[in-house]
């Protein structure tokens, strides 16, 4: 695109772009936060960023209505519309879930559970009672794919290494449960090295309790459809996501799970000046259809996102121009999983044949391929960075779960002495009484 030739106005509710492969990593300490994630502002210095969130569509006006960080709502026109709002984690009504669960789709999402995580363990070795010791060290992860594997394998990791600093904690008075609904665990990467991955986790004291759910966690208080119930501070949600539900509200098709169904060229079914990619869109799978899978959409990982993205640019370019669309087509290349420092599994797929890798090899694998995928050079040196150092340093186990409450102590300080009680009027004697009256 020509200089001039366009105005790109992004529209996000924060500043950046998170990495979200990398956000166990971030979990446990092996990345610095601010490393997973790409200032909007600094990669693209000649686009217009608004930070809010568009509430509607107007299709017919071809208006968005924004509704800023501070401010009254305002409409911003435009002539080609790119959805890619991604997607925010699937729940479901359980009791206690809303007040209890701890997701892992963002960044301030994996830094608070790892600030969580160590506070748990200064509050079991500062105490005596061993039912307030049991709930904090039993943690408890709902959902077996790719995000609740890694996370539960990465903050283990961080737990064990923790321990060690601790007089009164020991990994073995830790409690680790992996619960899911389905019957087997890290499904991405087929069913023998997800039955590795399971066994190696349960080899680490992990529990991990298959075509099961959790029908409650009130106040903490889990229970499981198998019957079993424990006590925990700790329950994060990674049971999978759904696109972003505002996208109900901007007249687009959508397909049965609430994705915008687009055409193989990423153009939104029906229009001729809007496009989807991403996690928020379904697309066909056209290697998958030529290879005789019927009804294949390109599932939403970081693989597809990063290519979609490249194919929508210069599809949204030749539609400007009136030249013809690019039909999206890519063939799966494989998964990569981190299940820990020097642990992983990994499915390289090369051409019909696939490469199955397990331990430290494949998490060789999983940090190359996502380390170069991580956007930017800035970042990704950073990133290598942060591991060339672990190589050397050991892993921060600090706490600061202060941070979210970063004036509570300011505030008390600044808060005004409560007043003096007014001291007692000095008795009178009888005597003195009388000669007085």
């Amino acid at each position: 695109m020509r200089y001039g030739e366009a105005t790109v106005t992004v529209v996000d509710p924060r500043s950046y772009m998170t990495y979200q492969p990398f956000l166990p990593e971030a979990a446990a300490g092996s990345i610095s936060p601010r490393h997973v994630v790409v200032p909007l502002r600094r990669v693209l210095p000649k686009a217009e960023v608004l930070t809010g969130r568009v509430t509607t569509i107007d299709q017919d006006r071809k208006v968005a209505t924004i509704a800023p960080l501070v401010g009254e709502a305002y409409e911003l026109p435009f002539d080609y519309l790119v959805i890619a709002m991604g997607a925010v984690s699937r729940t479901f009504p359980i009791p206690g879930l809303a007040e209890q669960g701890i997701g892992m789709k963002g960044i301030e999402e994996s830094i608070g559970l790892r600030n969580h995580v160590l506070e748990q363990l200064d509050k079991a070795d500062s105490t005596t009672d061993e039912e307030v010791r049991r709930k904090a060290l039993t943690f408890v992860f709902v959902g077996g794919g790719f995000a609740g594997a890694e996370t539960i394998g990465e903050v283990e990791d961080m737990a064990r290494d923790a321990a060690k600093y601790y007089n009164n904690v020991s990994r073995e008075d830790m409690r680790f449960i992996l619960v899911d609904a389905a019957d087997k665990i890290l499904p991405e990467v087929g069913p023998k090295l997800g039955q590795y991955g399971k066994e190696h986790l349960e080899s680490r004291g992990v529990e991990i309790y298959l075509s099961t759910s959790m029908d409650s966690c009130v106040d903490g208080h889990v229970v499981l459809k198998n019957g079993l119930e424990v006590d925990s501070n700790t329950i994060v949600w990674t049971a999978g996501v759904k696109p972003n539900p505002v996208l109900s509200r901007f007249g687009l098709p959508l397909g049965p799970r609430g994705h915008v169904d687009t055409q193989t060229t990423l153009q939104v079914q029906g229009t001729d000046y809007i496009w989807a990619a991403g996690d928020n869109a379904q697309v066909p799978d056209v290697a998958a259809r030529k290879a005789g899978v019927e009804n294949a959409w390109c599932p939403p990982n970081a693989q597809h996102a990063l290519r979609q993205a490249k194919v929508l640019g210069d599809n949204v370019i030749s539609g400007m121009r009136g030249f013809p669309q690019k039909e999206y087509s890519h063939s799966n290349k494989g998964a990569v999983a981190g299940l820990g420092l020097h642990k992983g599994v990994a499915m390289i797929v090369m051409g019909k044949m696939k490469i199955k890798l397990k331990g430290r090899l494949a998490w060789y694998m999983h940090r190359g391929y996502h380390g170069m995928a991580m956007p930017t050079w800035n970042r990704k040196i950073r990133v290598f960075a942060d591991w060339t150092l672990a190589m050397f340093l050991k892993r921060e186990v600090v706490s600061l779960g202060a941070m979210e409450t970063p004036r509570e102590e300011f505030y008390e300080a600044a808060k005004p002495a409560p007043a003096a009680a007014a001291a007692p009027a000095p008795a009178v004697k009888t005597e003195e009484k009388a000669k007085a009256s």
